[in-house]
């Protein structure tokens, strides 16, 4: 939100505040987050409004945030529970123990087991610690005190503790302000306005009896019938062009047409709108500061600029959310160098997994980017922090709600592919257009927050195009599909509104407009036809044929003034035109296309000024105003023989589909500085995160840059002398991208002083370290060493270590017993070396599963005590994993190439998997796809169901050539922390893998002079992948892309005196700290490892690349097409 919108927040706060709308006040304090009103806090902690408290709080910080959010939620939870045992009130605090206080249990166990002992005691003062408990009132209002310290401490808390000083009613003075501009506009001023509503501009009315047109002289509500092959559309009319359609245009109707047009189906009738009178073009004051934006859709998005700064300026400086807006007479300039504002340049290239069928910007975060692909994939991406957001996989929600036909449709093949994705006008809704039946719109809150909305059964066979529209000021939805239909549908309720009938071939796209208050629809069909609705039942309007007659979309220019249409003919020609909408006619047919386009032209229009169009394998520009090409960009290879392509709102940046299911994002000066605004923003959250839980997605900050660099960019502007323009030679975007690649370097940490490093106490059995995890809880790490021992490191509580959790700065202790066992698995009559130890931990950290060759064991983390065995050899178990929704449940990998699902509870094989030919050494649970990842001894990546445990999928690693595939290895898999994506970590490579259609999106492959990877792992939000070498180095990459940032040298955690045959055999991430990982040697040691204090982190993310960034081979998704129907 930027900052301009937050201040709004204030003024509203302040008027609900004097209008006392107390609830509501709290209310919006609570759901914006920007003040937290200390005095509403006290008064309902003083009251006991413990559901209240915990609502208002949640708008704020979550438990888990950090630190001091934890000690808020368990103070309050605490008195809540203190309070059901001063009651007596067993089955409350009971309640309150289970619902409440259990979540910190896994940061505190023996705190949580002595508050639960507090159930036994008749009077909880008998407590040592709660002798001075007083009555409930004093006991509050102690709390109080230590919860307003918590509070003030919590960085989360800062800049929300104060409200801004404001002048008494300061939105009703800017609303009265406002009044006074717009009475100021008025054509005749009465000296005495009578102001009834602020719904409407105010408009003193016509001078000398004016009065509104009639509808008897409105063609479009009516009246008399325009003369034939009139298209009143626009206000002003281009002058008649010599180049005809090739049918004669039909007028736009007073009367339904002679063709026959059933009435309008499925909801209520509409009016049309009636034109207002009033200015064409009012008077604007100077440089105002007001984005004044209409238009109903997605396809029209107008904005103005100031007076008084030339279109030179306005093009070169003003913000990136305010373009300027052609007026008649006012020419651009067509100088070569305009060219320079395309969005040409390549800032990043990254894989959506599957082919990329439609995508769309953002209309107000002008860096999210929303992709439908050719498998009924939906991503979203913010193209700034480079993060995927969201990915979800098509999934009919409530298919007992479809159609007949579309459940048959779907059981013969559920195939699905994506032609239409789109934001709404403001977007807080998407919609997504499949290739079967159904429309889907999802409603967006936010980051990666998107949420089911609406689904609808709209057409029967593909629905073809989808958009927004605002008819009568309601939101609605618009379809078209095979069955030639048109359809209007309310955005909020999914209720059909209006069905248009006409076509007589499948309606391939809908262009939703509006122009002087009329509302209307253009429709285009597979035989060409272009025909034009009202929001009435009162037929087509409009029905004249498109060049090339098959394939073709319509777009307005930004400002909704210019019409143009891209078609693509059966026999492969290729049209761009520009309508002249008065006279029916083509006004101008632009030139370039080959002779046979080898798919169906895709385009899209920029800032009033260009058309860009994907064809013969690269991106084909025009300027509006000149029918010859001006360029033909290439963006450095990788495009298919039609690229998709999509500008953002204000065309400053231009994604381009391209091979091997890629995206490429192009951008000019001012998108590259959006998007380093938003990579910055990004950044700088994740800093000041640091001491909290990491987050997955670091962009809370990057969603508002857009507006917030458009607010600074435009008060530069305006304080900018325009003379100086000519003087000052615009640095091309590719040289600052390629500069900054050139500035930055790879972070070289070759000694101990660069970085901080523990070495954990030893065990003297123990000669090697095999398997290595944190415990969940992150206070402890948990080894298992070659000979079967396992080892526990504890972390004391204490002054330097308050939260006790696992660090450097303090040793830990190797933990055991009071009875001074160890847990020690079976292990059969073989060497040692040839067993392959395996271990998986329970998300409670209550137990470990494990084995080291012989039977399985499950070992009591607290006693250390053997709580079963079971499973002898052979077959040997080599891999374990918990199923993620029952600890009951494990998958357990054997060395003869078997997978086992075994229930522990009842002890039986529920299922037994067959796949690999050699031992199983990974396995891995995806908790949102139900799906089961294994990896073999065989290179092999297997993808299985864990609803009925059959293989979906499977697949190869490419191994180097010059590795021979006869030599042993290990596959490990590990998921990414959105379960959609999976790292594989073998000898010879890193690899992440996207699950579903297991294509490998990217791939690292160490150097022949570099030593083979022995471990790897991701960090705890999954954004830094931790690997290490055999040689004992230690590298840190970017996992959005494997790019190596960071390189640690042995010498920095090892002593020269350590024999060089000593190596790092696993590596494991802490589950809370970012930049901490602990490291298992060959020679039984684990050391701790984090960054120098004054660093932080590990090293400094590398740059963009122009160009992709992965050289992983991408298997591309082959979607069937059908020769009848085209390829969207």
């Amino acid at each position: 939100m930027s900052s301009l919108s937050r201040e709004l927040v204030f003024l509203i706060l302040q008027f609900l505040d004097e209008e006392k709308f107390k609830e509501t006040v709290h209310k919006l304090e609570q759901e914006s987050g920007f003040f937290f009103n200390m005095k509403h806090f006290e008064d309902e902690v003083h009251n006991g409004n413990w559901e209240e408290v915990e609502r208002y709080l949640s708008g704020f910080t979550k438990v888990d945030d950090n630190r001091y959010s934890m000690k808020l939620f368990f103070e309050i939870r605490k008195q809540k529970y203190l309070e059901a045992l001063d009651k007596h009130d067993l089955s409350k605090a009971v309640d309150v123990l289970v619902k409440d206080l259990k979540v910190f249990s896994s940061f505190n166990e023996e705190l949580f087991k002595e508050i639960t002992q507090l159930l036994t005691l008749e009077n909880f003062r008998d407590n040592e610690q709660l002798s001075k408990y007083g009555d409930t009132r004093s006991a509050r209002a102690v709390m109080l005190v230590e919860l307003k310290k918590l509070i003030e401490a919590n960085p989360l808390f800062r800049d929300k503790l104060q409200f801004p000083n404001l002048k008494n009613s300061r939105l009703r003075t800017l609303i009265n302000q406002s009044l006074n501009w717009q009475h100021q506009l008025c054509k005749a001023p009465k000296p005495n306005p009578d102001i009834k509503t602020l719904f409407v501009d105010h408009s003193c009315g016509q001078p000398n009896g004016a009065s509104t047109p009639s509808q008897a002289n409105n063609p479009l509500l009516g009246g008399a019938v325009p003369k034939p092959g009139g298209f009143p559309l626009a206000a002003h009319p281009f002058q008649p062009m010599p180049v005809p359609v090739p049918t004669p245009l039909a007028s736009w109707m007073s009367n339904p047409p002679a063709g026959t047009h059933p009435a309008v189906s499925g909801g209520p009738l509409l009016g049309s709108p009636p034109i207002p009178a009033g200015f064409k073009y009012p008077r604007t004051p100077p440089n105002p500061s007001i984005d004044f934006l209409s238009g109903d859709s997605d396809h029209v998005n107008r904005r103005t600029r100031p007076l008084g700064i030339s279109d030179e300026a306005s093009q070169a400086s003003l913000p990136v959310n305010i373009q300027p807006l052609s007026f008649p007479g006012i020419a651009h300039s067509h100088t070569f160098s305009a060219l320079d504002d395309f969005p040409k340049s390549v800032a990043w290239t990254f894989s959506q997994g599957s082919t990329p069928m439609s995508m769309d910007f953002h209309p107000a975060q002008q860096t999210l980017l929303l992709v439908g692909t050719n498998v009924g994939d939906i991503g979203l991406w913010e193209v700034g922090s480079r993060e995927r957001l969201m990915q979800r996989n098509f999934k009919v929600w409530d298919l007992s709600k479809c159609s007949m036909a579309f459940q048959a449709s779907v059981a013969k093949d559920a195939g699905v592919s994506i032609n239409r994705v789109i934001w709404s006008p403001d977007g807080s809704l998407f919609g997504v257009a499949y290739s079967r039946h159904i429309v889907q719109i999802y409603s967006y809150h936010g980051k990666n927050d998107v949420r089911q909305h609406l689904e609808i059964d709209a057409h029967v066979g593909a629905v073809n195009d989808l958009a927004f529209s605002h008819p009568n000021k309601q939101l609605s939805v618009i379809t078209c599909g095979d069955d030639k239909l048109i359809k209007v549908w309310d955005a909020t309720t999914g209720a059909k509104q209006y069905t248009f009938e006409g076509h007589e071939a499948p309606v391939y796209s809908v262009c939703p407009h509006n122009k002087d208050s009329i509302q209307f629809i253009f429709s285009t069909a597979l035989d060409g036809k272009i025909k034009a609705w009202l929001y009435d039942n009162l037929g087509s309007r409009v029905d004249y044929d498109a060049p090339g007659r098959w394939c073709t979309t319509l777009a307005y220019s930004a400002d909704g003034k210019r019409l143009f249409s891209c078609g693509t003919s059966k026999e492969g020609e290729s049209h761009i035109v520009e309508w002249n909408e008065s006279e029916g006619a083509v006004k101008r047919i632009y030139q370039g296309f080959r002779k046979r386009s080898l798919g169906v032209v895709q385009f899209d229009t920029a800032k009033n000024r260009f058309l860009a169009a994907g064809d013969d394998f690269s991106i084909k520009i025009w300027d509006m105003d000149n029918t010859q090409l001006l360029n033909c960009i290439d963006t450095d290879g990788g495009l298919p023989a039609s690229p998709r392509i999509r500008f953002s709102k204000n065309g400053t940046l231009l994604a381009v589909s391209a091979n091997d299911n890629g995206i490429k994002i192009l951008a000019n000066t001012d998108g590259f500085r959006v998007l380093r605004a938003s990579e910055n923003l990004a950044f700088d959250a994740s800093r000041t995160s640091e001491g909290a839980k990491p987050v997955v997605s670091p962009i809370s900050a990057a969603a508002t840059s857009n507006m917030e660099l458009a607010e600074r960019v435009a008060a530069s502007a305006m304080n900018r002398d325009t003379r100086d323009h000519g003087d000052v030679k615009p640095r091309i975007a590719a040289e600052d991208a390629n500069d900054k690649l050139k500035n930055w370097k790879l972070s070289e940490i070759n000694e101990p002083s660069l970085c901080r490093s523990s070495k954990l106490p030893e065990h003297s059995k123990v000669t090697k370290i095999s398997r290595l995890t944190y415990t969940n809880s992150g206070n402890a790490i948990l080894a298992l060493a070659s000979n079967a021992i396992h080892l526990l490191w504890k972390w004391p509580r204490s002054d330097p270590n308050f939260s006790g959790k696992a660090t450097t700065s303090v040793s830990p202790q190797l933990w055991q017993p009071s009875s001074g066992i160890l847990m020690t698995n079976d292990m059969p009559d073989v060497n040692p070396e040839e067993a392959v130890p395996c271990f998986a931990l329970s998300k409670n950290d209550s137990y470990v599963m494990s084995a080291s060759g012989g039977k399985i064991s499950l070992f009591n983390m607290m006693t250390f005590k053997t709580m079963t065995t079971f499973m002898p050899p052979p077959p040997a178990a080599t891999s374990l994993a918990f199923h993620p929704q029952d600890n009951n449940i494990i998958a357990i990998g054997m060395d003869d190439s078997s997978i086992q699902i075994f229930n522990v509870r009842v002890d039986e094989v529920k299922s037994k998997l067959k796949g690999h030919s050699k031992r199983i050494t990974g396995l891995a649970f995806s908790n949102t796809l139900n799906v089961l990842v294994s990896s073999g001894a065989d290179a092999q990546l297997c993808v299985w169901s864990s609803l009925g445990w059959e293989m979906q999928k499977s697949r190869f690693l490419q191994l180097p050539s010059r590795r021979s595939p006869e030599a042993p290895s290990e596959t490990r898999v590990q998921f990414h922390h959105d379960q959609t994506h999976f790292l594989v970590i073998h000898e010879t490579q890193l690899a992440i893998y996207e699950t579903t259609k297991l294509d490998c999106i990217h791939q690292w492959v160490p150097p022949e002079s570099a030593a083979p990877i022995s471990h790897a792992t991701f960090s705890c939000d999954s954004q830094l992948v931790y690997a290490s070498l055999l040689d004992g180095t230690i590298c840190i990459f970017n996992a959005a892309h494997l790019r190596l940032r960071c390189r640690i040298s042995r010498a920095a955690y090892l002593p020269s005196s350590v024999s060089s045959s000593i190596h790092p055999t696993v590596i494991a991430a802490h589950p809370q700290e970012v930049n901490q990982f602990a490291l298992g040697l060959s020679d039984g040691s684990v050391h701790v490892i984090e960054p120098h204090a004054s660093e932080a982190k590990w090293g400094v993310p590398p740059p963009p690349e122009n160009g992709s960034t992965s050289n992983a081979p991408v298997t591309p998704s082959v979607g069937a097409s059908s020769s009848d129907q085209p390829q969207r």
